[in-house]
């Protein structure tokens, strides 16, 4: 081994290596490290050379080169002449701690090695088929050529778009205001102005019947048309438009106010059957729709009016409070005339509104309406 410290380069590094592991054996002590570092100076350049290979990959040169030399001093420790040619040992342990490199600190998120390695052989596979088709090549052209599933080749697809990434903080250009890539990202997001709103409503929506509540998110959330509610709810086309109606109305006027209006419609709080009796018989007082939802209800207490008013007796129910009436609410007005009559009793119906005027009519119920 020469003794001066600026050594020529020296190309053949076996010739190089035998005699440093002749010096290595007959040295102790200071000498033996000083050997070493001189032997490690003098193949530099070749591992300089083998880092040069790898340029152009997305990593600074000067990362490799010392990466490199990391795995120069690995070969040097570890080398045995007994074992074969340095130079061999040396480019298979420098290329390897590239690539480890390559491996372990160029992914933008954490890839599993067998991944990784599939990612390679899809970007080979990628760039070989669009050199021999003149086009990008289709998933399941790429998972022939690989020998793989689509989906894998899909996922690898996913994995090699994560290895190089960009950071937020990246400065855009020569921009004198320090724009960065972050800042061209995102916006105000619309939906939290109507935060409160969605909040107040799902309040409001808990006040109303659960027959309302069934009928909207139907419509709203289930995306059905009116017809095709009617025919999940039992009921007619026009009765659902007039609950709709009704019920968005009630809601629109709730957000506005900051007491909610009372709930006049079926089915809440309001609706009741009020009984009066007088000298001539019975007033019944019918506040609310009557539907298929309540009817049974309204049947029972109207029944029992007109079994309790005595012979001769008048039976009147008030409608002034009912603005829909429905096909079960004219089978309950029937069932109730078809007793009265019965047991003697004049059934009378007084108060009616329009539109259950026009119902009773068409269905044959006229001769109950008073006057």
């Amino acid at each position: 081994m020469r003794e001066n410290d600026q050594l020529e380069p020296f190309e053949d590094l076996d010739v190089l290596a035998d005699q440093y592991a002749r010096a290595r054996d007959s040295a102790t002590g200071p000498a033996r490290l000083r050997l070493r570092d001189e032997f490690v100076r003098e193949a530099l350049p070749f591992a300089g050379r083998l880092a040069r290979r790898y340029r152009g990959r997305g990593e600074p040169s000067d990362d490799l080169e010392q990466v490199a030399r990391l795995g120069l001093v690995k070969t040097v420790d570890r080398f045995d002449p007994e074992r074969g040619s340095f130079t061999a040992y040396a480019i298979l342990t420098i290329t390897g701690e590239i690539k480890r490199h390559f491996r372990d600190h160029t992914w933008g998120v954490h890839v599993p090695r067998g991944q990784q390695d599939r990612v390679l052989e899809f970007v080979h596979a990628r760039a070989a088929l669009t050199s021999e088709l003149a086009r990008t090549p289709t998933l399941a052209e790429l998972a022939q050529r690989l020998g793989l599933a689509e989906s894998e080749v899909l996922g690898a697809q996913t994995s090699a778009a994560a290895h190089s990434t960009e950071s937020l903080n990246s400065p855009l250009g020569d921009n004198p205001n320090g724009t960065e890539m972050g800042d061209l990202l995102g916006a105000l997001d619309a939906d939290l102005n109507l935060v409160d709103e969605r909040a107040t409503v799902e309040t409001l929506l808990c006040e109303i019947p659960a027959r309302e509540r069934r009928l909207l998110a139907l419509r709203f959330w289930g995306n059905l048309s009116q017809v095709e509610i009617a025919e999940e709810l039992g009921i007619s086309q026009m009765h659902v438009s007039r609950l709709l109606s009704r019920a968005l109305t009630w809601l629109r006027e709730a957000m506005l106010s900051d007491t909610p209006p009372p709930w006049t419609g079926s089915g809440g709080p309001e609706h009741r059957v009020a009984l009066t009796a007088g000298p001539d018989g019975v007033h019944a007082r019918v506040h609310g729709e009557i539907d298929r939802d309540n009817t049974t209800m309204v049947r029972r207490e109207l029944l029992t009016a007109a079994t309790t008013c005595g012979h001769g007796r008048r039976l009147v129910i008030d409608l002034s409070g009912v603005p829909l009436l429905s096909a079960a609410g004219i089978g309950m007005l029937s069932t109730v005339h078809a007793v009265a009559r019965g047991r003697d009793v004049t059934m009378l119906v007084t108060g009616v509104q329009p539109y259950v005027a026009r119902v009773l009519k068409i269905s044959g119920l006229r001769e109950l309406l008073e006057g």
